[in-house]
């Protein structure tokens, strides 16, 4: 069992017979009264994120997952097919929960897949990834210092703003869990 306070960022666990995983957690104290636990999670099992909120003596079951390295083969209208590279073995993640990361991941990569017993749940990606601009409007010189912005289309059809020195061709490092652009990449 995990005490309701220690569900921090990240951490996994079984609610009314459903798999949790925590996005953002936050501890209110109440005067002289215990404390309340308010949670943001996504349902590991249909992908939806609900708020939730405990008392802090609460205690939830706690699930064993692991994480597993496996390489992104392809994905079709309903599933998003994973290999294990070292036995070869084949897993299915439904793309309905796994839409948002698959946009980040290119076929051949390697992505963290979480499971729970042998059944996988989600799919893991980096903060960051870097992804080549294929279209935009041409870059303008002299202008790395302001704050406006043009749209891109990446490598993996996402669309994006960018600043106005991007032009096609360029490498950018996008932060996978806002969708913004970070920064440039030299090729140094």
């Amino acid at each position: 069992m995990i005490e309701a306070t220690n569900l921090k960022n990240g951490t996994t666990f079984l609610m009314d017979g459903k798999p949790f995983k925590v996005i953002k957690y936050t501890h209110q104290k109440i005067g002289r009264g215990g404390g309340l636990v308010k949670l943001v999670v996504r349902n590991l099992e249909s992908g939806s994120q609900v708020e939730k909120t405990i008392n802090s003596a609460a205690k939830v079951e706690d699930i064993n997952t692991q994480k597993k390295s496996m390489q992104y083969l392809y994905s079709d209208d309903k599933n998003a097919v994973f290999m294990d590279p070292k036995t070869f073995g084949q897993v299915e993640i439904p793309t309905d929960l796994a839409r948002e990361e698959l946009s980040y991941i290119k076929e051949g990569e390697n992505a963290d897949i979480l499971f729970w017993d042998d059944r996988p749940l989600s799919i893991e990606i980096l903060p960051k990834v870097t992804l080549k601009v294929v279209d935009t409007a041409p870059g303008v010189k002299g202008n790395s210092a302001t704050n406006l912005y043009k749209s891109a289309t990446l490598e993996n059809d996402l669309q994006l703003k960018v600043p106005l020195f991007i032009k096609i061709g360029d490498k950018i490092r996008v932060d996978t869990r806002k969708g913004e652009y970070v920064e440039r990449i030299s090729d140094k």
